[in-house]
């Protein structure tokens, strides 16, 4: 099936590794042109020779971040057609262990970075008639997660509030805004040393596979998903077929949240 993105110059965030890197790799096996953004200039370039893209390094809370993202995106490619804002930060927290300054990183990170990006690609989207933004938010945006940092799930909910604010905005101008609400993805930050499962596992006094044994148990679908499962909904949703779509939080979850709403 093709998905009409060839040639589309697409912009990753968080991509040197887990689901944006999966994302920036169905992208590119898609025919579309990606840069992959991250802060780690060696595993960012490691990433885009793996999949043959390019790469900007680049913290996205910074605020002068975005305009120069999206200007490489221009310089590299010509346009920006496609953005995709997943860099994000997860941990284990207990309510009352979060600092002021852990909210506003949380908030920093998942939503003024978000925001920032799409002020400065949206327009352009938006000249040229046609453009896809996808943001990665989380389960815990739809439902409060009773395992990560709550400032996690509150500026996850923040983001899939953004992400319907621009979709209302720029859907008559051919630019389709979606979010993608993952649960439970076997990359990195869960798995990685010193990631959510090491977390878990110190709090519990329990294996990291058991740990990951039993969060994976509780979706429906009694596995964790892998982030090939995400990355292919975003894809699909950063492409043609999307065409009818603006606004919505699509869950990839596994099933774990459980509304029909």
């Amino acid at each position: 099936m093709d998905l009409g993105l060839q040639g589309r110059a697409c912009i990753v965030t968080g991509a040197s590794k887990g689901i944006g890197l999966a994302i920036g790799r169905l992208l590119a096996q898609e025919g579309a042109r990606v840069l992959l953004v991250a802060r780690g200039e060696e595993a960012l370039a490691a990433a885009a020779g793996e999949i043959g893209a390019a790469w900007h390094a680049a913290d996205v809370t910074d605020p002068d971040a975005a305009e120069a993202i999206v200007a490489a995106c221009e310089r590299e490619f010509g346009s920006v057609d496609v953005l995709v804002n997943n860099a994000g930060h997860a941990e284990i927290r207990d309510l009352d262990e979060l600092t002021d300054a852990e909210w506003q990183r949380d908030w920093d990170l998942h939503v003024m970075a978000s925001m920032r990006l799409m002020r400065a690609a949206c327009p352009k989207m938006a000249a040229a008639g046609w453009g896809r933004v996808v943001n990665v938010s989380s389960s815990s945006g739809k439902r409060p997660s009773g395992t990560l940092a709550m400032s996690y799930s509150v500026t996850k909910a923040a983001q899939l509030s953004l992400s319907r604010a621009f979709a209302d905005r720029y859907a008559g101008q051919g630019v389709r805004v979606n979010a993608l609400a993952p649960g439970m993805a076997l990359s990195e930050g869960w798995t990685g040393e010193g990631g959510l499962a090491d977390q878990l596992a110190a709090r519990r006094g329990v294996s990291r596979e058991e740990v990951l044994r039993a969060q994976g148990e509780r979706l429906p679908i009694g596995r964790a998903l892998e982030v090939d499962e995400v990355a292919r909904v975003a894809v699909v949703l950063c492409s043609e077929l999307a065409s009818g779509v603006a606004g919505a939080p699509w869950s990839v979850d596994g099933g774990i949240y459980a509304s029909i709403v």
